[in-house]
């Protein structure tokens, strides 16, 4: 069980901070659109991810320099866009509810873009792959399965527990100022890591 507790923390270190997934999974929350989609398929991601990085898969994508650009590129200019998007948003929410205002995303759209905001994002692949692939590789192949387990069960309780809690105060979360607020909040999220993968490339 330690083996479980220990990924179960390094797993949350990674996960928790405020990033694209993140992000996303709050906008949808709020909004009450099939919040609870995206919020399964960043655990998913996550998983295979991390399944990935444990069995070996870390020296592959790491050492692989045209994923790492493409992946790289491909980012930039999604989240360049998207954080647009979220800054439109911002501009344009100065009266009314944006829960009331916004055209609710479908299914298929959520799916695509939480896909999207996941794996455009090289931080992902340096968390998930790499860094935990490099941590696991201390233990043997039973207790990896343990230290993957503790470091999938972070995510499911993250990113579930996330978009509930925001789900849930979506009346406060979505008064104008406060959506503004979060909009503009998104939208520097989303281009501060567009600005740092394009340090990293130039």
């Amino acid at each position: 069980m330690f083996t479980v507790a220990k990924g179960f923390i390094i797993g949350a270190g990674m996960i928790i901070p405020i990033g694209a997934q993140n992000s996303y999974v709050l906008s949808q929350a709020i909004k009450k659109n099939f919040h609870f989609t995206a919020a399964t398929i960043c655990i998913l991601c996550d998983f295979l991810l991390m399944s990935l990085g444990v069995f070996g898969g870390g020296a592959l994508v790491n050492s692989n320099e045209y994923l790492y650009y493409g992946i790289t590129w491909g980012g930039i200019l999604f989240l360049s866009v998207y954080g647009a998007l979220f800054f439109r948003d911002f501009i344009r929410s100065a009266t009314g509810k944006m829960t009331d205002l916004a055209k609710p995303s479908t299914r298929r759209l959520v799916i695509f873009t939480t896909l999207a905001v996941t794996l455009l994002n090289p931080h992902v692949y340096l968390d998930t792959v790499v860094i935990i692939g490099s941590i696991s590789s201390q233990y043997s192949d039973d207790q990896k399965l343990l230290f993957l387990l503790g470091t999938a069960l972070a995510s499911l309780t993250w990113f579930y527990a996330l978009s509930s809690a925001a789900a849930k105060m979506s009346p406060w979360l979505s008064k104008p100022n406060v959506q503004r607020g979060i909009n503009l909040f998104v939208a520097l999220i989303m281009w501060s890591i567009a600005i740092s993968l394009l340090v990293q490339v130039i």
